[in-house]
């Protein structure tokens, strides 16, 4: 009686893990085959990451290969209000408020020895940053 109740726990784990394999197998397969995107990459010897301005990823990149405005989004815009101090009180306040913002898509040709990325800004902000293919010559 115990090696059967032995044996069906046995099977019991090993369906666990079987379902926990073919989970982690199919996420990696699917990740494989979307684009990869990244928090930051390499321009020279300077760093672009999220949350750059468009102004600052030129000065450190140069002008990109290709430049498309997308369309408009809505977003989220967050602003702080400065008052002057009180004591009892904090000195600054943020707001919150919905507001339309560009999109614009850069792509940077680093090199047929490097890989292309696509930089995607909302309201002139660096939002996405996604590896592509192989560069060319230019």
């Amino acid at each position: 009686m115990h090696a059967i109740i032995a044996l069906a726990s046995l099977m019991f784990l090993m369906s666990i893990r079987t379902v926990k394999f073919v989970i982690v197998a199919t996420t990696l397969v699917v990740g494989s085959l979307l684009p990869e995107t990244a928090a930051a990459f390499r321009c020279g010897s300077k760093l672009v990451k999220d949350g750059m301005h468009e102004v600052e990823v030129v000065a450190i990149c140069g002008e990109p290969t290709t430049k498309r405005y997308l369309g408009y989004a809505i977003r989220s815009v967050d602003i702080r209000a400065h008052r002057p101090s009180v004591p009892g009180l904090t000195n600054s306040r943020s707001y919150s408020y919905p507001a339309e913002v560009m999109v614009t898509e850069y792509v940077y040709n680093l090199g047929p020895q490097k890989l292309m990325r696509r930089l995607v800004f909302e309201g002139s902000l660096l939002v996405s940053i996604e590896t592509l293919g192989r560069g060319y010559r230019d």
